[in-house]
């Protein structure tokens, strides 16, 4: 290679945010993967009563909290377009935004459970539920992390932090489509 020429960029150099995000994205996804596939395994095994305790959920909430998902994660797409144009306070309000759907999200979530377990379905019930509050409480949690790293984002709106924030916030959303048909739907 010439003085000139620089080495030709790898597909790592082109990925928004860091790698360790990446990294940890992609672990995420790989263990809420084999949390699904855990979960439609065991589902082969008892397809009736999975069925049945199906029906104790709130799909339609389930769908609202999918469309409130969806839309945080135009807000937090919004917010990196916005940053890359050097638009900092609108960015910031769309931040927010994402946010506060996501407070939305886990509020409609705390009502589902708060009545699932009020007709006094706990893990041991049956082990759809086990899984259901396994896959769903573990995605909560990370609702409330990507919250938490929006938030950081907000205080520290440059576009690196921009770009591993919503790479995060869009793994959240991801993983809840993920879920929301297989757990609320798969008859």
């Amino acid at each position: 290679m010439s003085a000139g020429e620089s080495e030709p960029a790898s597909a790592l150099d082109e990925l928004p945010g860091d790698l360790m995000m990446w990294v940890l994205i992609v672990s995420e996804l790989l263990v809420f993967g084999a949390g699904l596939a855990a979960f439609l395994g065991v589902r082969v095994t008892d397809p009736a009563g999975f069925a049945a305790a199906r029906l104790n959920l709130h799909p339609t909430l389930a769908g609202v909290n999918t469309v409130v998902l969806i839309t945080s994660g135009f807000f937090a797409a919004r917010a990196l377009d916005l940053v890359k144009n050097n638009i900092m306070a609108p960015a910031r309000w769309s931040l927010f935004f994402a946010i506060m759907l996501g407070s939305v999200f886990l509020a409609i979530k705390f009502y589902e459970y708060a009545d699932v377990a009020g007709q006094g379905i706990s893990t041991e019930t049956h082990p759809f539920f086990t899984f259901y509050y396994l896959l769903t409480g573990f995605h909560a949690l990370h609702v409330v992390a990507g919250m938490i790293i929006l938030g950081l984002v907000i205080w520290k709106t440059e576009l690196r932090n921009v770009e591993v924030g919503t790479a995060f916030w869009h793994m959240v959303d991801l993983v809840w489509v993920l879920l929301f048909p297989v757990i609320y739907l798969l008859a």
